[in-house]
């Protein structure tokens, strides 16, 4: 093939985006462009599958738009994504990037790029309301090379969160049918996927519609269950009020791995209700006793914003104090971020940046002290890990209640392991993996 037609996928961004660009490789792969292979001639194009959940988000893809024109001024930049969508502006003025494909207009891709090659665009500016977007692009989520497949069941999000672009770069929420992810994720097992991660903006929204009766998320599930293969099943976040008592039923069934990702923001009520979310620190404080009762020893993760317009010193205190009593296992810490387009970037109070600086290290360290006490009880515990195709030095792999679990003298069969489930006795923690702030489990082979 003409070496002008590789192309090259760089993915910035949240798990949606992930299984995004595996729909876009899938697309361009069936127009006739090929992707790069490591050791061959570099890219003639790069699409940029951006994010725009911050303004740093957007600056960090013009940084990276230029530094690709430092190095080859003639390749061709495609910036697709939600960036593309609610901050088109910021790439239309840039020389650097050829074509800005938003996401209302993803799907045609391919079509646009070879236009763009025959000289038959007028305009590189490519997009419409994302609110009248009705499909979702089914059919992406795995790269050849990946063990683990993120499986798009929602796009779009009705909350409109005070702090949150989200919305206008993904439009309002919409769903895949029961039946075709079942048949898409029995594609993937047929295709070597071993783990699928159920990824959306926002899970907790899925719904389908087939006659009379209405389907939702935990339906879903129990479809999944009981109609696929696949071994191991995640899902991607969750808000308090989403962890119902079905759920945590369904998560009895060992394919469900027990793992939550708990999208929480805060856990003062004052500030939860001025962010726009729907739920309250009792409602925190429930769900987080729930799982620890009901799915025991799970991995909780959660994602905080500190330093949100409103939030006073003691609102911070009261998050930083119910944290601490409540039973999760790291949490992924967020300085609030001024977006322009949203209700809180309009907000007449502010939070110095030093401020919400400080209340970020105050709680990263109390997420990784608990990591570390956490860690620790899994010492001489027998976990099923997952070794993934792609894995890092030392063998890398996933346990199934998401542990990244390093296996000693790995590297001399990790061929043969790839893409399997083993039984590896966790031995001990090391904190120094620069990829895992909080650092990771090491283990050995049970033969």
């Amino acid at each position: 093939m003409d070496h002008t037609l590789k192309y090259q996928v760089h993915t910035f961004g949240c798990k949606v985006n992930t299984y995004d660009a595996g729909l876009i490789q899938k697309n361009l792969n069936a127009h006739g462009f090929a992707p790069v292979v490591s050791g061959q001639k570099e890219a003639r194009i790069h699409v940029l599958n951006t994010c725009a959940v911050t303004a740093e988000a957007t600056k960090e893809a013009v940084r990276y738009i230029r530094r690709l024109k430092v190095k080859d001024p003639f390749c061709t930049v495609v910036v697709t994504g939600c960036a593309a969508q609610v901050d088109t502006g910021s790439f239309s003025g840039l020389p650097g990037a050829d074509l800005i494909v938003a996401n209302s207009h993803k799907g045609s891709l391919p079509d646009l790029l070879s236009k763009h090659f025959r000289g038959e665009l007028t305009e590189k500016v490519f997009k419409s309301n994302i609110f009248k977007k009705e499909d979702l692009e089914a059919g992406g989520g795995i790269e050849k090379s990946h063990t683990r497949a993120f499986l798009k069941i929602q796009d779009g999000c009705n909350s409109f969160c005070t702090y949150c672009i989200i919305p206008y770069a993904r439009g309002k929420s919409r769903s895949i049918p029961v039946m075709d992810l079942v048949q898409r994720i029995n594609d993937l097992y047929a295709e070597g996927a071993r783990e699928v991660v159920l990824t959306g903006v926002h899970i907790g929204d899925y719904e389908d519609t087939v006659g009379e009766k209405k389907y939702v998320m935990e339906d879903l599930i129990e479809n999944l269950l009981a109609r696929t293969k696949v071994p191991r099943f995640r899902l991607a976040s969750l808000e308090p009020v989403e962890v119902s008592e079905r759920l945590l039923e369904l998560y009895q069934d060992p394919r469900l791995c027990p793992h939550f990702h708990m999208s929480i923001q805060s856990a003062n009520t004052d500030v939860l209700f001025h962010m726009k979310r729907k739920y309250t620190q009792e409602d925190v404080r429930k769900s987080l006793n729930a799982i620890a009762q009901r799915v025991p020893n799970s991995f909780v993760g959660m994602d905080v914003i500190v330093g949100f317009p409103t939030e006073t010193e003691e609102q911070f205190q009261d998050t930083y104090d119910t944290l601490a009593s409540l039973p999760w296992t790291k949490l992924h810490v967020f300085p609030y971020s001024e977006r322009q387009g949203t209700r809180a970037a309009a907000m007449e109070a502010s939070v110095y940046p030093h401020v919400r600086a400080e209340r970020a290290a105050r709680l990263r360290e109390l997420s990784i002290s608990r990591y570390t006490q956490e860690a620790q009880k899994q010492l001489g515990s027998v976990k099923k890990t997952l070794i993934l195709k792609n894995a890092a030095k030392g063998g890398q792999g996933l346990s199934h209640d998401y542990w990244p679990v390093e296996i000693e003298g790995a590297e001399s069969f990790i061929d043969h392991w790839s893409g399997q489930e083993i039984d590896v006795r966790i031995t001990g923690y090391d904190h120094s993996n620069k990829q895992h702030m909080e650092g990771h489990l090491r283990g050995e082979v049970i033969l």
